[in-house]
């Protein structure tokens, strides 16, 4: 049996044997000058192809291969810390949304994702649930994290915290939703001629009594297709009142409480215009608990197109937003801030829209 003595010697040679092992695997560890070696390139040249870099840098895309095809070859893999510590730089990019099961804000957040990653930014996204509280919370976590910039669809009642990321230079541009005489860099679809036209064309269908399915009140898409719903009406001798206008929220089940308001007490109701597809599926679920048949009993349209709009029984008319436009609008402001730290000039980034007609508007003009 080993003495005292013995039992220390074994410690001793025990630890000895884990310190050269660990040792070992320290000094096996791939630097990045193995792969520029490997691929016969330069040091810079090999981090600016595996950090992303490579068209900016113009590095050729066979290039660009043989860097990543060594680093593979050789298990290599990248401190961000030690590049964060290097470059001063973490390159992540905060990226917020109301709601990101809805499929509008899913595909601006891909397309800013898409672009972030070709620059060589990594993006944190995160879901504020349509409450400026967790907003808040959000952006003092994702500014723990040291992100360089944001891209926001805000929920649009408050802009003083995202303001002052502005004045303490934080590259910022807002997606959607904006706030009228704001600084803040803002990419927006031209909502209050999109409702116009829509309105247009329920109009020149014969309608008169059209109720409207709103959003947030005190948003800034919200507000802009209302003016646009009321300069529609007006320009047609016809007006919009207050009990004509039902909801609270861009959601489902906002749109299903306002449609079944408006069509039990409003009689000579013809037609919906939902602000949002959210709310128009809200709107779909109540018509069809109500027993009314689109578009012969109700017409219906929404502000932005969705995936089932075009394979409903009932095929859906949309106002379309160009979502990729959008995304890859706000992704270019803001990677070209983050990169080069100048600000645009231009605050109001707006995008066209188009009306897409389908089956569910009934021309009441012709069936009279």
């Amino acid at each position: 049996m080993p003495t005292g003595d013995d039992r220390g010697g074994i410690a001793r040679l025990f630890f000895s044997a884990q310190f050269r092992w660990c040792v070992g695997i320290m000094q096996k560890t791939v630097k990045l000058k193995d792969v520029a070696e490997a691929a016969g390139v330069s040091l810079s040249t090999a981090s600016r192809a595996l950090s992303g870099q490579a068209s900016r840098y113009r590095i050729s895309t066979e290039t660009e291969r043989l860097v990543l095809a060594a680093a593979d070859r050789l298990s290599f893999r990248p401190s961000q810390v030690a590049q964060s510590f290097r470059s001063q730089q973490t390159r992540l990019l905060g990226v917020v949304l109301p709601d990101v099961s809805n499929p509008f804000f899913a595909s601006i957040a891909r397309e800013v994702t898409t672009h972030a990653e070709d620059n060589g930014y990594s993006v944190l996204l995160a879901d504020s649930r349509e409450s400026t509280e967790i907003e808040q919370k959000l952006i003092l976590q994702l500014r723990a994290r040291e992100i360089e910039g944001l891209v926001i669809s805000p929920v649009g009642l408050k802009k003083e915290h995202l303001e002052k990321l502005h004045d303490e230079k934080m590259p910022v541009v807002l997606v959607d939703r904006g706030f009228p005489s704001s600084p803040l860099v803002t990419v927006t679809s031209a909502h209050r001629e999109a409702a116009k036209q829509a309105t247009d064309l329920l109009v020149a269908n014969g309608h008169r009594h059209i109720g409207v399915l709103q959003g947030l009140p005190g948003t800034f898409p919200n507000d802009q297709r209302l003016a646009g719903i009321r300069e529609a009406l007006e320009e047609a001798g016809l007006s919009l009142s207050a009990g004509m206008v039902q909801g609270d929220q861009f959601s489902e089940s906002s749109g299903y409480r306002a449609t079944r308001r408006l069509i039990e007490s409003q009689p000579e109701l013809t037609a919906l215009f939902a602000l949002s597809n959210q709310i128009g599926l809200g709107a779909l679920r109540a018509i069809t608990e109500l027993g009314k048949k689109v578009p012969d009993e109700i017409s219906i349209l929404t502000f932005d197109d969705h995936p089932y709009s075009e394979f409903l029984v009932c095929p859906m008319t949309t106002v379309k937003q160009n979502v990729k436009e959008l995304g890859q609008l706000a992704a270019k402001l803001i990677t070209e801030e983050m990169m080069t730290g100048k600000r645009t000039d231009r605050k109001i980034h707006q995008v066209p829209v188009r009306i897409i007609e389908r089956a569910s508007i009934r021309n009441l003009a012709r069936s009279h």
